[in-house]
């Protein structure tokens, strides 16, 4: 047993408090809305949450990715309050406000690519990939859209169609948006073991330039959408020259390139934005996530000439990219440079990825680890021989944490995937706490031999 100092579990998961709150909610809210972890929250801050029955956790998983810059980072909070105390909301199409313009400047002098650049504001991820969509079809003059396979980018109509995993996403929610089409996406630690590295990804090259040629004609492409590091999917990171070829076939054939940097963006693997990892400039970035440090925002940065190809009202919508929205992102912008945040994910990726490489050396059934900057994860598996994949194990380990004051996600389309999206702002002991009580947790969780 471990001494904890931040986290602190005085009561059973969930307490009487949260108790009576899902006795409640089980009668007013569908069961389709799920949630990981059975407490309802009191108070946040920075990489601590405290639930209504008193309990503290340490957080890994950051509102799946939304909390970079930490809770109630006190610069957010005073952003949001400021704003609200002007005005909350005008609708930009009926009057526009002068944070619309700074964030979009701002987002536009970061991303990647040395042309003119505009930005468009919405609410949420999908969202913004929906119109990432019309953007490019508007465009190119095109239909058809490629994904791939393990990709996630919403539950929307148009983004559940183009999200690979089948279970929960897709299934019986049919039929599905036309003119999608899922490209092979390399997965290293599951390709043939008859192949180096190097050779798996030439043999992905080819399956994808066979996939031009055997299921959709890249003259009928409007936009090749691809997340730089696949999130939901199992954080799983492609090799660049797999990406770089993606790129230039998209350039050969006059398509769009969509970087899907909702999960990936502000910071969490060290750069900005993950594409600048690969090489390659997108011509189309969406963002979300801890775009607004958990007040709901997203964006499409773009091209100028792609970009403002549509026509008045053709983009946008009532509450897209809100005022309190647009302050909120404008702080954790300020956040990341004052407090070197792309710095701070590599430091704390060299602390995760070394502890993971600890465990997968005690334990047989942890293996696949992998990571850039703060973005880690690694795979639950029966052994390491033949790595299948132990879906309820990982189930247990995140239950196993959150007992004991460690909020954990899994992912990939096996569901066997433990990711890591702790705040970056997670003092070091807070987070050498966690790490801890993650090993305890799979300890506990595989054999008691290990313990």
């Amino acid at each position: 047993m471990i001494m904890k100092d931040y986290a602190a579990i005085n009561t059973a998961i969930p307490g009487l408090k949260s108790q009576n709150l899902l006795d409640r909610r089980k009668k007013v809210v569908p069961k389709g809305i799920s949630n990981g972890c059975h407490a309802f929250v009191k108070k946040a801050k920075g990489a601590l949450i405290e639930d209504i029955d008193g309990n503290t956790f340490i957080d890994f998983a950051g509102a799946i990715g939304t909390i970079n810059v930490g809770h109630s980072h006190p610069q957010v909070v005073k952003a949001i309050q400021e704003q609200a105390e002007n005005f909350i909301h005008t609708g930009f199409n009926v009057m526009m406000y002068e944070s619309y313009i700074k964030l979009a400047e701002k987002l536009t002098e970061l991303s990647p690519g040395d042309f003119p650049k505009q930005a468009a504001f919405f609410n949420s991820g999908a969202e913004a990939v929906e119109n990432a969509v019309k953007i490019a079809r508007k465009y190119t003059k095109r239909q058809g859209i490629v994904t791939f396979t393990r990709g996630f980018h919403g539950r929307t109509l148009m983004t559940m169609t183009m999200t690979s995993k089948v279970k929960p996403y897709k299934y019986e929610f049919g039929p599905f948006a036309p003119e999608v089409y899922k490209a092979p996406y390399p997965y290293v630690y599951r390709k043939p073991d008859s192949m180096w590295e190097d050779q798996y990804t030439q043999f992905m090259i080819q399956q994808f330039e066979q996939f031009l040629v055997s299921e959709v004609a890249p003259e009928s492409i409007a936009a090749v959408v691809m997340e730089p590091i696949q999130g939901e999917g199992g954080f799983i990171i492609p090799d660049k020259a797999f990406v770089q070829r993606v790129y230039e076939i998209c350039k050969e054939h006059g398509i769009v390139f969509v970087a899907d940097e909702i999960q990936t963006g502000f910071g969490r693997t060290g750069s900005y934005f993950a594409i600048e990892h690969f090489g390659v400039t997108p011509d189309i970035i969406t963002i979300s996530k801890s775009m607004g440090a958990g007040v709901p925002i997203s964006g499409v940065i773009g091209r100028e000439e792609m970009m403002n190809v549509a026509e008045p009202g053709e983009l946008g919508g009532t509450y897209a990219g809100s005022p309190l929205g647009c302050q909120a992102a404008l702080a954790v912008l300020d956040i990341i440079e004052k407090e070197n945040l792309n710095q701070r994910a590599q430091v704390i990726g060299e602390t995760v990825m070394n502890k993971f490489q600890q465990l997968s050396d005690r334990f047989e059934q942890v293996d696949g680890i992998r990571g850039i900057g703060a973005m880690c994860a690694f795979e639950i598996v029966k052994d390491k021989r033949s790595k299948v994949p132990d879906k309820q194990s990982a189930g247990r380990i995140v239950n196993e944490a959150a007992k004991k004051g460690l909020l954990l996600l899994s992912a990939g389309v096996y569901g066997n995937v433990i990711r890591i999206l702790m705040p970056l702002t997670i003092k070091d002991e807070e987070l050498k706490e966690g790490l801890m009580i993650l090993e305890e947790s799979i300890a506990e969780v595989l054999a008691p031999q290990y313990t």
